[in-house]
């Protein structure tokens, strides 16, 4: 589309944008549209352009001259009232020869709409594409069967390649899972082998430390030695100084103060043996305890070098595994490969199979309904032999049971009986019915025997039997019964009489409430749909919004139909709308029914909450009139809501799970 023109699209099945064309275009241009419900841009122009079922069809006729326009009013035939409307309509319609035509016509009248001979429709703000020509109801019905049978054989194509898709990603997932596995092994390896390492380093730094606190151990350990071998030496000098002295003779009484020096620098001595004794004892546990440490550590370093060592042959055997999945899933490549192949051989061959079995089966199907055929007719005629057998020996024996009760009865055999009362004699005449005359002439027919008719005879048997059965016992209490009876008929009448006029009564009410349901109906209806029309152009500005009665000639059984046409939109039903609109169409059906019919209490319930800022304000502003004569109590979460309310009741629940109730009067 040139620049500054919207071009208007189609959206086709699964989703695809495309052009809109369709010859003769249908005009149908619109002014500035309000606000969209749903909190779209309001005031932005909607023009409708070509479409299917669009009112308004004007038909061009003649041709537009070489590079001028023609105003498309002017190409309008017929009645002149509807030539004056649509000329009216398409005052701004210009039909041009082409597109560069119409380019060079905007570019003059800014103001004016271009329509080419192609269809097109050009304007500052829409662009339509159309097409001169439509293809006839013959070929779209063969394009749609052609179409039909292509999809249905690459359906069946579709079908197969997603079986073999499907085998194949099967297969390919598991390669895949296989080489994962693989990989996985791989990083669990290589981790542990870091952590080998680690742990390597660790206890290598423990060895170090554990060897230099051994030197300094067996440094103090010699130390210790040194000081317990000066300490035996004292002690051994002194005792060889004690020998001495016990060993001179006692020439004078010797000095306490110098035994008791003596004694202590023995004592002193002893002390210092048995210090330097235990420090030499605890420094040679350390020495232990720290060889036996350095032992350890030096086992944990070498079982760490092995799990080293074994980390590596792991990883070597996974790296050639990984080479064995990846030389696996190549061979599965080519496999796939050859599988496909082996695939579509084997379609054709079954393709083959199936058409040589569906012969069989059909020839196989050709001798079984003929099997069938003669194995009924076999059925029928076994069934009618044994129905013939069975009938006849129901006749013999019934034929016996009539001679015998004839001989019981009557005593009289059977062949005397037929020869009497046979078929061939005459039967008398039939008595005359409850109030039948009978003829007077002793020849009339009717008066004479006639011939035996087994039909008209059964009939007589059976009109007697009835009769007799009619009759039934002898009754000595009738008289009495009929008297009850008669009595009960009376009662019975009476209240009969009394429910018709009962019934008639009734009647009269229920037409006079009905009547009374119509009048309030019918007014209450008027009253709705006036207050409807209103309600719903406030909430919708620019749209068209009313109430129809789906029968109108019946009052008491009609519904009533909701028609809302938003502003841009041409949809009617409510389950073409969106949620908010279809949500703020019934807030306008409720509140058109609070006006028609005004209540001094209103509860509305959480009744804004799919709507928008822009649409919450113009509900906002109906409450307010509302509001005027009514007291509206209204649940919302909306915080717009509850700045024009009066007083405010907050339901909180503390941690003690009781709920409480929290009011504010604003006003």
């Amino acid at each position: 589309a040139p620049d500054g023109v919207d071009a208007q699209v189609d959206r086709g099945p699964g989703g695809q944008v495309g052009p809109r064309y369709q010859a003769p275009p249908a005009i149908e241009a619109r002014g500035f549209g309000g606000g969209a419900p749903d909190g779209g841009a309001a005031g932005v122009p909607t023009a409708v352009g070509p479409g299917r079922g669009a009112a308004g069809v004007a038909t061009a006729v003649g041709t537009p001259g070489e590079g001028s326009g023609v105003a498309a009013g002017e190409l309008v035939g017929g009645e002149d009232g509807a030539v004056r409307a649509l000329r009216a309509v398409l005052r701004d319609f210009v039909v041009v020869r082409d597109l560069d035509e119409a380019q060079a016509l905007l570019a003059a009248r800014p103001d004016a709409v271009a329509v080419t001979a192609e269809g097109d429709v050009l304007g500052a703000h829409l662009a339509h594409g159309g097409s001169a020509g439509a293809p006839s109801l013959i070929e779209v019905r063969a394009a749609v069967d052609e179409a039909a049978a292509e999809l249905a054989r690459l359906d069946a194509r579709r079908e197969t390649a997603v079986a073999r898709r499907q085998a194949a990603q099967a297969r390919r997932e598991e390669a895949g899972a296989l080489v994962e596995d693989l990989g996985r092994r791989r990083r669990a390896a290589e981790q542990a082998r870091a952590g080998v390492a680690q742990q390597l380093g660790r206890l290598a730094g423990q060895a170090k430390g554990a060897a230099g606190e051994a030197e300094r151990g067996a440094s103090a350990a010699a130390k210790a030695q040194d000081a317990l071998e000066q300490a035996l030496a004292e002690v051994e000098e002194c005792a060889e100084r004690l020998a001495i002295a016990e060993e001179m003779p006692v020439e004078e009484e010797p000095d306490t103060a110098a035994r008791d020096r003596l004694a202590a620098d023995g004592a002193n001595a002893r002390q210092t043996e048995m210090e330097a004794r235990l420090q030499l004892r605890t420094h040679e546990e350390r020495v232990k305890g720290l060889a036996g440490r350095a032992d350890g550590l030096d086992r944990a370093a070498r079982a760490e070098r092995e799990a080293r060592q074994r980390a590596e042959r792991r990883r070597a055997r996974l790296r050639h595994e990984a080479e064995v999945a990846r030389a696996v899933a190549d061979g599965a490549r080519q496999l796939l490969a050859h599988i496909e192949v082996s695939l579509r051989r084997a379609e054709r061959e079954r393709s083959a199979a199936e058409h040589a079995k569906g012969l069989r089966e059909r020839e196989l199907d050709g001798a079984r309904g003929r099997g069938r055929d003669l194995k009924g007719e076999l059925d029928k005629l076994t069934d009618s032999v044994h129905r013939g057998e069975v009938l006849g020996a129901e006749k013999r024996l019934r034929i016996e049971q009539v001679e015998g009760r004839a001989l019981e009865e009557f005593g009289v055999e059977a062949a005397a009986l037929a020869a009497e009362y046979g078929p061939d004699q005459p039967v008398p005449p039939s008595p005359p019915a409850e109030g039948e005359r009978l003829p007077e002439d002793p020849e009339h027919p009717r008066n004479l025997p006639g011939p035996f008719v087994r039909g008209e005879q059964e009939k007589r048997l059976r009109a007697a039997e009835r009769a007799y059965q009619q009759l039934g016992k002898v009754n000595p209490l009738a008289l009495e019964e009929f008297a009850a009876l008669e009595e009960r008929h009376q009662f019975l009448s009476e209240q009969l009489d009394d429910l018709r006029r009962t019934r008639a009564d009734l009647l009269q009410v229920v037409k006079e409430v009905d009547q009374r349901v119509e009048q309030v109906f019918t007014e209450a209806y008027r009253d709705t749909a006036r207050e409807f029309e209103g309600v719903f152009s406030r909430l919708f500005p620019g749209g068209e919004g009313r109430l129809v009665l789906t029968d109108p000639d019946d009052m008491l059984a009609t519904g009533v139909d909701v028609e809302a046409r938003p502003p841009g939109k041409k949809v009617k039903r409510l389950s073409l709308l969106s949620g908010g609109e279809r949500s703020l169409t019934a807030v306008a059906l409720l509140v058109s029914i609070f006006k028609a019919r005004p209540s001094p209490f209103y509860v509305m319930d959480e009744v804004e909450a799919a709507l928008d800022d822009t649409n919450l304000q113009r509900l906002i502003r109906i409450m307010e009139e509302l509001q005027e004569s009514s007291q509206l109590i209204v649940i919302t979460h909306q915080k717009r809501t509850m700045e024009v309310a009066d007083a405010l009741y907050g339901v909180s629940m503390q941690g003690d799970g009781v709920s409480k109730v929290i009011s504010q009067r604003l006003r």
